[in-house]
């Protein structure tokens, strides 16, 4: 039974798109190679013919309606079924963007090492890293994917965990000579995170009553070891993302015991399936992880 398909231009459907994955006109139009005053004409045109908004303009950005919501992947699927078959068309495939978010500490110490591995293997891929701390929305950033650090459970997302990556004590070799069990630590400047409940899972891990914490609080993993190899104080850290600073001597691990805390996990939209890019990079990201 064939369906009554709207008069609608199909590049204004394309530009909705686009905004909607976006999060912006702005880098819409960048995206687009034209101007942000040609993006909104777009937008304007496909409301008036749907006869509602599509987004809500208010002073913290763009906002999708519900109508905008539901537009957003029937859109973005058609658009990637039409490449597909495009490209199986025509026998080649086409070099695809893929916008990655990653945690600091990940991406110091677990992706940037690897990447020329997976730039070898799918050259056919534009793999375009962007670091933050740990808080990132997807869609608004204009992202495809994000590796972050948690449990796995993220509202809208769906997400696939890579490492574990359990918390232990990390601090410079003239702060561990002082240091011979756990009570000790009492007496050290205990760097946090922004996470508060680590450092009394830890004690209560060690056996050991966990001091008043008073410390810095940061929110990278990676300063915090900076402080730590600096003699300034003891952090809590995944200890298998700083094997180089480990290895060249500047962080020691002055005990064994360490508290599962959460792992890295590749996070996407839920409602969104995988482009042909994501999967060959969720494809190489397991087999990286099984093979560290």
């Amino acid at each position: 039974m064939s369906v009554d398909r709207p008069d609608i231009p199909l590049n204004a459907l394309r530009v909705f798109e686009v905004a909607m994955r976006q999060g912006s006109f702005t880098r819409a139009a960048i995206e687009l190679r034209v101007t942000q005053a040609a993006v909104s004409h777009q937008i304007g045109r496909l409301e008036d013919l749907l006869g509602t908004k599509l987004f809500l303009r208010t002073s913290g950005g763009l906002v999708p309606t519900d109508e905008g919501k539901a537009l957003f992947p029937v859109l973005e699927a058609g658009f990637d079924a039409m490449a597909r078959t495009l490209d199986a068309v025509t026998g080649r495939r086409q070099v695809e963007v893929l916008h990655v978010g990653v945690v600091t500490t990940f991406a110091v110490g677990w992706l940037l090492p690897r990447l020329d591995d997976f730039r070898r293997r799918f050259p056919l891929v534009d793999l375009r890293i962007s670091t933050n701390n740990n808080r990132v929305e997807i869609l608004r950033e204009g992202l495809d994917m994000a590796i972050r650090f948690g449990r796995g459970r993220w509202d809208g997302l769906a997400s696939e965990p890579l490492t574990e990556a359990p918390l232990a004590p990390l601090c410079a070799p003239s702060v561990a000579a002082r240091l011979g069990r756990p009570d000790d630590l009492a007496g050290e400047e205990l760097l946090r995170s922004y996470r508060s409940d680590e450092w009394p899972r830890w004690f209560a891990e060690a056996g050991a009553a966990c001091p008043r914490l008073a410390g810095p609080v940061f929110d990278s993993s990676i300063a915090l070891a900076e402080v730590a190899a600096d003699g300034l104080g003891v952090a809590l850290l995944p200890v298998a993302m700083f094997g180089s600073r480990i290895r060249a001597g500047r962080l020691v691990a002055p005990f064994d015991t360490a508290v599962d805390a959460g792992g890295y996990h590749a996070t996407w939209p839920a409602d969104r399936p995988p482009t042909s890019a994501q999967a060959d990079f969720l494809d190489w990201l397991r087999v990286a992880a099984a093979a560290a």
